[in-house]
């Protein structure tokens, strides 16, 4: 096989690329031009000489571009007088066919010169963007300027503010604020995620589901909103279960995150985590399952908010800062049992910032057993004090079947400790 290869002219291969890649985007242009009767530019065999052009004459260009420019600008201007007909002929008018045959142009030019994964990414990628029409425009209709004011200033906060962010340490605690920030950003990328996912899906899978994926946003938030829905609803089974596989998720949530700042202390609870995080769920849903679901399309919607608010992702850095101080100074001055009897502590709020903070001095300040023993200790406190939550907010049957699956929970939980 190598010897045919190797026969061939050096740019046969290149040339078959450009074919393969125009083609599909020739057939799928050729296939709407199909459904309508309106005027369309080019199709299966137009799009094929348009990436054979650009190939050719960014051969000829070499390493100078001007000439793969000139010929951008002519086609450019064929796809002007294109769209200008479809206009005339039709009130509404799309750019998209137009908008395509410069790609292929352009992914010709950059075969030839070499860029072989950026040419098939490129076609793919406009492949998903044309087949999935309905889908993106009936997406744009369901969700609010707001949401997407709000991602704007979160990408703002990661792609344009994260990169120029000193990644080095200050201060005798040796306080990274790029660190911080990447803290702050993979929280709330793995919340927005389980948010964006309950949005599509709104609550029409029934509340197990969402209870799911409110675990991983904030099974806090959750245990509080199906609680208060339970003392409602009066299913108590539905409403432990799911509670209880929220908490289920949060030990997956929480060993993802690790994962993202610490190898070795997320290696220390893998198994243990995973295995708590398939025993919630899976009991949860033995659990739930007593009792009928909620039918499909009852809105089950758990997650209050978008957890890219700006001001919230500040005042999570504003904790975690100060929780990274405070177990430094805790770790350092009482030893073992402080570190311990802090993280129980910091388990009844919010544990993403403790967690956090133990993951950027484990193995450094605090040895990774210790380290990892403080997690299982908080993940616990968390799971009481969500077992609270229930029984103040659900009340009655439902409220003491959620406390009492969570304090199981914690503790089984507490479990890793014995072979750490």
């Amino acid at each position: 096989m190598s010897g045919l290869f190797d026969a061939l002219p050096p740019d046969s291969l290149k040339i078959a690329l450009v074919l393969a890649l125009s083609l599909l985007l020739g057939f799928e242009r050729e296939e709407q031009k199909g459904e309508g009767g309106t005027y369309r530019f080019g199709g299966v065999r137009t799009f094929p000489l348009l990436g054979l052009t650009g190939y050719g004459l960014a051969l000829l260009g070499g390493a100078n571009p001007l000439l793969t420019a000139a010929g951008l600008i002519v086609v450019g201007g064929l796809m002007f007088l294109s769209y200008r007909h479809k206009l005339a002929s039709q009130a509404a008018a799309g750019v998209t066919t137009e908008i395509s045959g410069l790609t292929i142009y352009v992914v010709g030019a950059l075969i030839c010169q070499g860029y072989l994964w950026v040419s098939c990414a490129l076609v793919v990628l406009s492949l998903l963007l044309l087949e999935l029409k309905s889908g993106l425009e009936s997406l744009t209709r369901s969700v609010p300027p707001a949401e997407i004011a709000t991602l704007a200033k979160f990408l703002l906060l990661a792609v344009v503010i994260l990169p120029i962010v000193p990644n080095r340490g200050f201060t005798e605690f040796d306080l990274n604020p790029f660190k911080m920030l990447v803290a702050v950003v993979a929280v709330c990328g793995v919340s927005y995620a389980s948010y964006v996912l309950e949005k599509l899906d709104r609550g029409k899978s029934g509340i197990f589901f969402s209870a799911l994926l409110g675990g991983a946003y904030s099974s806090t938030v959750t245990t509080i909103a199906l609680s208060k829905r339970c003392r409602e609803d009066q299913r108590p089974e539905l409403y432990a279960g799911s509670i209880l596989a929220a908490s289920g998720v949060m030990y997956a949530r929480l060993l993802v995150l690790l994962a993202f700042f610490n190898l070795s202390l997320a290696g220390a609870l893998a198994v243990p985590f995973a295995a708590l995080a398939v025993v919630g769920v899976a009991a949860g849903w033995w659990w739930s399952g007593r009792e009928k679901a909620a039918a499909r399309g009852d809105p089950a919607s758990v997650l209050p908010r978008n957890p890219l608010q700006v001001e919230a992702a500040v005042l999570f850095a504003v904790v975690l800062t100060v929780v990274v101080v405070l177990t430094q100074l805790v770790t350092t001055n009482l030893g073992r049992g402080g570190t311990y009897a802090f993280a129980a502590v910091m388990g009844v709020s919010d544990v993403d910032p403790f967690i956090l903070g133990l993951a950027q001095t484990a193995g450094k300040l605090t040895p990774i057993q210790i380290a990892a023993a403080s997690v299982v200790i908080a993940a616990a406190s968390n799971n009481v004090m969500k077992g609270l939550y229930a029984l103040s907010f659900a009340k009655g049957r439902g409220g003491r079947l959620a406390c009492g699956g969570l304090v199981a929970l914690a503790v089984l939980g507490l479990a890793p400790l014995l072979f750490l």
